[in-house]
């Protein structure tokens, strides 16, 4: 049947996923060094250094949502 009421099967969103894993592996060295030693100015300057990973990271729960 193919009506209008019809779900589609739930797909995963390979690319977003990808992207979010790309860019943690991109941060990986600063979350290591956040992880052995925490500062407030290593975290600030994460974003200064890497600033396409953060916004892949932030721009995630946008590129997954589903259309209703």
């Amino acid at each position: 049947m193919s009506g209008p009421g019809r779900r589609r099967p739930l797909q995963l969103p390979l690319i977003p996923l990808v992207l979010g894993l790309l860019a943690l592996l991109d941060l990986r060295t600063e979350l290591l060094l956040l992880l052995d030693h925490f500062t407030f100015s290593s975290l600030i300057e994460i974003p200064r250094y890497h600033p396409l990973a953060i916004a892949v990271l932030a721009c995630i729960p946008w590129m997954i949502q589903r259309p209703q």
